[in-house]
């Protein structure tokens, strides 16, 4: 890890003091609570603490500045592509978008714009955005950018009740914090996090695992030493998901695997990652509060959850079967080729979509329906729910 670290570009005088501050929070929190907490709630915070966390605070998250670059900032295309799945949605009777954390608001931008040009708009576009400062950037982004549809642009602190429409989640589940199991011969641990007063740093540090994440520990019969992550907060959120959904369908967009592959030897060490000024590594108590940290989706969980919920499993996809079912290749046909400078780009950004060595076959879709009575169009061909 030292040499990881070591490796990472320097955080600015002003950075660093924010990370030292995220650090006491949690240092607190840990005292608080005994002196150790799970993993889930130290990524909780360092991620989401209410002016403190990394996506809750005011530096730059996404896009070139920041520590990495998302789907919708690379092209409009891509929230082209989703903007057609919706347009289903909509002529079926479902009037309305809700998006889960639309980070800068590019997808949202591009999701209307598209929906307009069609004539096909929703009622409303609701978005759930907890971070104050996310939805700042979202609203200067979409006023800038579609300032006449600003009027259908509903944000949210919480999901609605009951909802009619299309759910719309990218990369938003593997954001959603994890509880970390370790196998070994001696039993099953969770592994929390724990605050050391000399070395003024965390640490990790098991206990025996209890409760719902033995009994899931034990049910996936790994083999020790095996470490992994446990998305019982994704697993929630789908289950609120089918709680609020009236009819319509839900649409998530991530990397992830599902279950045999997610849980294959290769990944004895799991699959957490972080983000820095777009470097990726693999220690995620270093720099709270300035790091990003993730961990890939086990689609099968997520599938289990929805069905458990009373959801209809729609389909399962890569991304790149999703998006050209959406119409991706004859959208970027919309822009000449004899207009270099405009398509060369979009070219580059979609065959970074699509290509399997890149985004295309990595990032999964998973969709959810209730009271449709047909397929979406995004999972037409190429459905490999069979694997979930």
């Amino acid at each position: 890890m030292t040499s990881v670290r070591r490796s990472l570009p320097d955080p600015s005088p002003d950075a660093l003091a924010h990370s030292r501050r995220v650090v006491a929070h949690i240092r607190d929190r840990i005292a608080t609570a005994g002196g150790w907490i799970s993993f889930a709630e130290y990524m909780a915070l360092a991620l989401y603490a209410p002016g403190l966390g990394y996506y809750s605070a005011g530096a730059r998250k996404l896009g070139e500045a920041g520590d990495f670059v998302t789907a919708p900032e690379l092209t409009p295309l891509f929230g082209d592509a989703i903007a057609r799945q919706a347009m289903q949605l909509i002529k079926s009777g479902c009037p309305d978008i809700l998006e889960i954390g639309a980070g800068t608001g590019a997808l949202a931008a591009g999701i209307l714009a598209e929906l307009e040009r069609e004539q096909c708009l929703p009622e409303h576009y609701y978005i759930l955005e907890i971070s104050a400062d996310l939805r700042e950037r979202e609203r200067d982004l979409l006023h800038a950018r579609m300032p006449q549809q600003m009027e259908r642009v509903i944000w949210l602190n919480q999901l609605p009740p009951m909802f009619n429409g299309l759910v719309i989640g990218n990369e938003v589940l593997d954001a959603m914090p994890v509880n970390l199991l370790q196998i070994t011969e001696r039993g099953i641990d969770e592994i929390g996090v724990t605050f050391d007063q000399v070395t003024d740093q965390f640490n990790f540090v098991g206990q025996s695992a209890t409760g719902d994440l033995l009994a899931i520990g034990r049910a996936l019969d790994l083999s020790g030493p095996y470490t992994t992550e446990i998305g019982l907060e994704a697993r929630g959120f789908i289950a609120s998901i089918g709680a609020m959904l009236t009819r319509g369908a839900a649409l998530f967009i991530d990397y992830g695997f599902p279950a045999r592959e997610f849980y294959h030897p290769e990944r004895m060490m799991g699959t957490l990652r972080c983000h820095y000024r777009h470097h990726a590594f693999d220690d995620p108590l270093f720099l709270p509060g300035l790091i990003d940290v993730t961990a890939h989706v086990d689609f099968s969980a997520i599938a289990t959850s929805g069905r458990a919920a009373g959801l209809e499993l729609a389909g399962y996809t890569s991304q790149a079967n999703f998006l050209i079912r959406c119409g991706i290749i004859d959208l970027l046909a919309r822009t000449s080729p004899d207009e270099p400078a405009r398509y060369l780009p979009m070219s580059n950004a979609v065959q970074r979509l699509l290509s399997p060595a890149e985004m295309g076959e990595l990032f999964k879709a998973i969709a959810f329906t209730k009271g449709l009575d047909q397929p979406l169009i995004g999972f037409a061909s190429g459905d490999r729910s069979a694997a979930l």
